[in-house]
């Protein structure tokens, strides 16, 4: 009997999922993902490995034998959403399968007939072989390479540090080698992902700074991105970090979620750094790459915000000008310290958000007016609905039109600018 699928996670999944399943020969695959960068990753790594074991990805969960699903759970909001996605599957799809932070929090409550999950800590395995050597059958899936499991952080309000489990760092020979896969499939912006870049190697004795050089050392033409890291552990490797970042095949772009610009907020978060620490890491990269794109996560509403924390933030942000500004509403989560906590007003908490919004669409306004005229060398990176996205070194979006390819190499004057991002001409 042919068996298509033959991951042991997988079969162990599908054990009580229609029988009729495991003699399929040519099994069509529905798939979406929700999330960060790294769930995406994991997913679509994940539902690669079906696909090279013969299976077919359809775009139609009614014509699939499995839909696959990668959740998110980091807000009520989503975990909510998330729940009523997969219950429309379960009734489109004669199979579903969930990946992702959800099954911590839905996991046992969640199966059913047509319903199977897999929680964060069985994918742990994959970081230590399946994953390693997955075959890029579709590209066009994908959204980055994940280089760790789980982090070093305690944070209060967090799940998915809980949900992942502690630090678990592939081997960067297998890291690199799916680098190289990813570029023989034809992908050019290589990014690597995980909770925190930056922890990546403090368990199998290197760093990050060692995994770009061995990335950029491919002598092949490809930019790579870096991924979010925390704080505390980049500025523990911070001069090494820069130097790798020198290279040419690296965009100077810096996603650190600071979270509050306030120490007092910062201590009850529990995240390990005092706000002079992040911003003296923030200091140090643009004094090297004046121009580079900065981003950074604020929580709106934190149980022990008061108007004096606030201020403080808003003095960080007309300090730092981030680029990019990804702001959430504390949501307490199943299982961490701050499930229990109160949140705040949600009048306070929109004043606070809006506040911050306005005084980044101003100083970004001031930022992208600088650019008109100026000529940007750009890699060609994604296709919109009737443009395309090019990023020149620093990851800053440029909006073009004309006749293009992805990943050509082009150089563009620009002409105008958006509220993030800048239009160029060829």
């Amino acid at each position: 009997m042919e068996i298509l699928i033959i991951n042991l996670f997988l079969l162990t999944a599908f054990s009580n999922i229609n029988n009729d399943i495991k003699h399929i020969k040519s099994m069509k695959v529905y798939f979406e993902s929700y999330g960060c960068t790294l769930e995406k990753s994991e997913a679509a790594l994940y539902v690669n490995k079906m696909l090279q074991d013969g299976g077919e990805l359809v775009d139609d969960p009614e014509r699939a034998d499995v839909s696959v699903i990668g959740t998110c759970v980091v807000i009520k909001h989503t975990e909510d959403h998330m729940l009523k996605r997969i219950g429309e599957l379960s009734k489109k799809s004669r199979n579903v399968l969930v990946l992702g932070c959800l099954a911590t929090v839905n996991g046992n409550t969640l199966e059913s007939e047509n319903i199977r999950v897999i929680k964060p800590r069985e994918f742990r395995s994959f970081y230590t072989g399946t994953l390693d050597d997955v075959k890029i059958k579709e590209p066009s899936i994908l959204d980055g390479i994940p280089i760790n499991q789980g982090c070093t952080g305690h944070c209060n309000f967090c799940i998915s540090h809980i949900s992942r489990g502690k630090l678990l760092s592939r081997s960067p020979e297998k890291i690199v080698g799916q680098v190289r896969m990813q570029i023989e499939s034809g992908i050019r912006e290589i990014r690597i992902t995980s909770l925190d870049t930056a922890a990546y190697g403090k368990d199998i004795n290197t760093d990050l700074a060692d995994l770009i050089n061995s990335i950029t050392r491919l002598d092949v033409d490809f930019m790579l991105r870096v991924g979010m890291m925390e704080p505390r552990n980049t500025y523990d490797i911070l001069e090494k970090l820069i130097d790798a970042y020198k290279n040419d095949k690296v965009f100077k772009f810096l996603h650190l979620p600071v979270q509050s610009g306030d120490n007092r907020i910062l201590d009850s978060m529990n995240r390990e750094y005092k706000i002079e620490e992040a911003g003296h890491v923030i200091k140090r990269f643009k004094e090297e790459f004046p121009d580079m794109v900065f981003s950074t996560d604020i929580i709106a509403g934190y149980y022990t915000e008061n108007s004096e924390s606030m201020e403080n933030t808003y003095k960080f942000i007309d300090t730092y000008m981030p680029d990019i500004i990804n702001i959430t509403r504390f949501s307490p989560r199943p299982y961490t310290p701050d499930f229990s906590r109160k949140t705040m007003p949600s009048n306070i908490t929109k004043e606070f958000s809006k506040k911050i919004m306005e005084m980044h669409k101003e100083y970004m306004d001031e930022k992208l007016s600088r650019y008109h005229g100026r000529i940007l060398k750009v890699i060609v990176t994604e296709r919109t609905e009737n443009a395309y996205l090019a990023r020149d070194v620093n990851y800053r979006p440029v909006i073009i039109k004309g006749d293009v390819k992805l990943y050509d190499r082009l150089n563009v004057e620009i002409v105008d600018h958006g509220d993030t991002y800048l239009i160029g001409k060829i």
